[in-house]
């Protein structure tokens, strides 16, 4: 098991240090002149510029550049943001938790629905309830994410009324920033009307939840019903029953912790796609979350933003991929073995 995890840590490190060569050659691919891509600065002095110059070493080669900006991603200096003039480090540590927040509930959405739909489906995969549900897992897979979301806001916000169509809380609320994950703060804020901005919030994050958890729940339904068919022929399983155990004995004992080893791998698949599927996402319910930021600079071709922010979501992404392949290695003794 310690040779895999160093093997894991070797292969992750190499896949780090190819992000950020890619990062870093971005300032060149970029038009404009490099030093602004790498600074951000679009107005600077003479002298200034020839600090600069040799504080990121542009006039030596191309290797202690590439150490210099090493050195610089590890500082925290990563420039400043075309738009706004202000650190594009400081603008994503504020950002960043708002899409943590609506991936990591959409995750827990798809799991906790995906999941018993798929071993529902797998109980009797002829029956009618399994057609159903594979029928509606083929639907959602298909949907366009952004019909899915204009459609859903019609019903619920423009038609209904029940909920709104865009933010994160209403603007009667004035949450202080502590952690950026707004229910978190909500909760460890003395307000006296606590309980109304916790419900407001609620309210605010269920139909971006629901739609980014559409596509991710249609695969945990898929996935986890194959793999519960997979484990329902194996020898071990027809031995139980052969034994006397009833099929709701077989299913909890036997099927149905061998048959989620797999879904503990897609678990991590799935964050990736959410991150990919967040930047629709928060586009369309003005979610003030990191996807909505990264569009609107590939918008104002706001180099430096677009280079950080690849490197933070391409990291988040490979970094949570490589714990769900350990965490899968841990859980699961024939993938220790091999």
């Amino acid at each position: 098991m310690t040779l895999y995890l160093l093997r894991r840590l070797f292969l992750l490190a190499f896949v780090f240090l190819g992000l950020s060569l890619l990062a870093f050659s971005l300032a060149y691919l970029f038009p404009g002149d490099v030093l602004q891509n790498f600074t951000g600065l679009t107005t600077m002095s003479t002298e200034h510029a020839a600090e600069l110059q040799a504080e990121y070493r542009l006039d030596s080669g191309y290797l202690q550049q590439y150490i210099a900006y090493l050195q610089r991603i590890f500082n925290g200096n990563w420039g400043l943001s075309f738009s706004s003039n202000q650190p594009v480090l400081h603008e994503i540590q504020l950002l960043l938790p708002a899409t943590l927040e609506l991936a990591a509930y959409a995750l827990l959405m798809s799991f906790f629905i995906g999941i018993p739909l798929g071993i529902l489906a797998a109980i009797k995969p002829e029956g009618i309830i399994s057609r159903i549900i594979s029928a509606l897992a083929v639907a959602g897979f298909s949907i366009p994410v952004f019909w899915w979301a204009l459609l859903l806001i019609m019903l619920f916000s423009l038609g209904l009324g029940w909920l709104p169509t865009a933010g994160r809380v209403g603007v009667l609320y004035e949450i202080p920033h502590v952690t950026g994950f707004m229910l978190l703060d909500i909760l460890l804020s003395n307000s006296q009307h606590q309980s109304e901005a916790l419900i407001d919030a609620l309210r605010h994050l269920l139909l971006p939840t629901l739609v980014l958890a559409t596509f991710p729940t249609t695969v945990m339904i898929r996935f986890t019903r194959d793999s519960m068919l997979d484990v329902w022929e194996q020898s071990y399983i027809k031995t139980a029953r052969a034994k006397g155990l009833n099929r709701a004995q077989v299913l909890y004992r036997h099927g149905l912790r061998n048959a989620l080893l797999p879904v503990i791998r897609q678990i991590g698949l799935q964050f990736s796609t959410l991150i990919t599927l967040a930047m629709i996402t928060e586009v369309i319910f003005s979610w003030p979350g990191l996807g909505r930021w990264l569009i609107d600079s590939i918008y104002q071709r706001n180099y430096p933003a677009i280079q950080a922010g690849l490197l933070v979501i391409s990291t988040l992404v490979i970094s949570v991929n490589m714990l769900t392949e350990i965490l899968h290695t841990l859980f699961n003794p024939l993938a220790r073995k091999r």
